[in-house]
């Protein structure tokens, strides 16, 4: 049900991709309305999701997964009924809100159903699920799209979504002991709200504004004078939305910390490939998509191999060698070039899979595991909103030095793909902070927790 949830949403953002183009030709859009239909996604998810995992928290995640799902499969009905390109943006911002509502909830369930010793393997199936949902959803959408037109698309997900639902209305877990209802923190939440919808909306117009633009200058202006105010309010609020065994817990922020360094530089790395080889060597979005594909293929096996890797050596190894490995594979790919033989640059891609494996399976682990189940949904919310975060910067910095060095040189890489390396070797050191021994073994809590089912 988790891995479930988590694909379907993974699922619409690559098939989205696929289908902009003919979504744009039928409505007679213009490109910055086709990017709005992705922006406001993105904006609506990063905003709400740890205020979404605090509902959950305070309302229970069953409950907030099958809202979340019911209303995804609401709103991709209405965009494939939509007569206008308004439509479908505003239709997709409210599907990002109902995104929001169901993503932490698929970590917080697998935190409440799993003692620590198997919490590895089920996280290490969801992201080998998601991982799944990456790749074939290039594949999916662009056979629907040509056979059956960009509606279909999201057509499909509704049944779907709708199965998701029964299973959750089927499917029981324990509540978390100690979990008390407290009182939402509505400043609190407005505040954060604003700050990370802010955020991403600045650091997605980056590529087209550039760094020292007035819009990115005074987005990032807002977003600094809003955070310390959010900051105070949230040392004086009773009941914070981010409560104080989450915010002063070292191995949650450093998981945080090397999610957002790793995330940053590869999705960074693939913008910065991807970019070259479309517009460069003129190969079309799948052929791209499969010069990419050992990413995706390494990371899906490479999850069940990093869990037992936490299991045995702990999540400090582990994250170091997955952040090395990750650096390392994009190093590589800086120095193959998008032009490098299949075999070189497949090899350089493994790499990357592998590391990046290795990094999501071990800091999600981390992070849904330290902290008490009571806060699943906040951390569970603080996860997703990182892994929102980590690719918009990554795709920020790429696009920045890539613009400052294309001219000049007259290369379209440049070094953009050694400051990605470079930002994936900063997480070296969050990674150094985790916890260094192996997963502890269950205790008397499990089945206690499993009474109160």
């Amino acid at each position: 049900m988790s891995a479930a949830g988590a694909m379907v949403v993974a699922l619409d953002g690559t098939v989205l991709v696929v289908a902009q183009p003919s979504l744009q030709r039928d409505l007679a859009a213009s490109l910055t309305q086709v990017q709005w239909t992705s922006t406001g996604y993105m904006v609506a998810v990063a905003a709400l999701l740890v205020v979404a995992g605090r509902l959950g928290d305070r309302y229970g995640h069953r409950r907030m997964l099958f809202a979340g799902v019911l209303g995804f499969a609401a709103a991709s009905a209405g965009i494939a009924l939509a007569p206008a390109i308004g439509w479908v943006i505003g239709l997709r911002v409210l599907q990002g809100v109902f995104g929001a509502l169901l993503q932490p909830s698929t970590l917080a369930l697998l935190r409440l159903a799993y003692p620590a010793d198997r919490l590895g393997t089920a996280i290490a199936v969801r992201t080998g699920a998601i991982g799944v949902a990456g790749a074939a959803g290039p594949v999916v959408g662009g056979v629907v799209v040509a056979e059956l037109g960009w509606r279909t698309v999201f057509v499909l997900q509704v049944p779907i979504a709708v199965l998701i639902a029964a299973l959750t209305l089927a499917v029981r877990t324990p509540r978390p002991q100690g979990s008390v209802r407290t009182r939402l923190d509505l400043t609190g939440a407005a505040l954060l709200t604003v700050v990370l919808a802010l955020g991403v909306h600045t650091l997605a117009g980056v590529p087209g504004h550039g760094w020292t633009a007035g819009p990115t200058l005074l987005g990032f202006l807002a977003v600094a004078g809003l955070s310390a105010v959010f900051a105070a309010h949230e040392r004086r609020a009773a009941h914070p939305i981010v409560p104080a065994a989450v915010a002063r817990s070292l191995p949650v922020t450093a998981s945080m910390l090397l999610l957002l360094a790793v995330t940053s530089g590869v999705f960074g790395a693939l913008f910065a490939v991807t970019f070259v080889l479309q517009q460069g060597l003129g190969l079309g979005p799948l052929a791209a998509g499969v010069r990419l594909l050992p990413v995706t293929v390494v990371m899906v096996l490479g999850a069940p191999v990093a869990a037992a890797a936490v299991r045995r050596h702990g999540p400090r190894r582990t994250a170091v060698a997955g952040t090395a490995l990750a650096a390392l594979g994009v190093a590589c790919v800086a120095r193959l070039g998008p032009d490098g033989s299949w075999a070189a640059t497949g090899a350089a891609f493994a790499l990357v899979g592998a590391g990046f494996a290795a990094v999501m399976v071990t800091a999600t682990g981390t992070v849904v595991g330290d902290a008490p189940a009571r806060y699943a949904g906040v951390v569970g919310g603080l996860k997703q909103t990182v892994m929102n975060i980590g690719p918009s910067l990554g795709i920020a910095v790429a696009a920045g030095v890539t613009a400052v060095e294309a001219p000049a040189t007259g290369s379209a890489l440049g070094s953009t793909l050694p400051v990605m390396a470079g930002l994936v070797v900063l997480g070296l050191l969050p990674a150094s902070l985790l916890p260094a021994g192996p997963a502890p073994r269950p205790t008397a809590q499990p089945a206690a927790e499993a009474g109160d089912a």
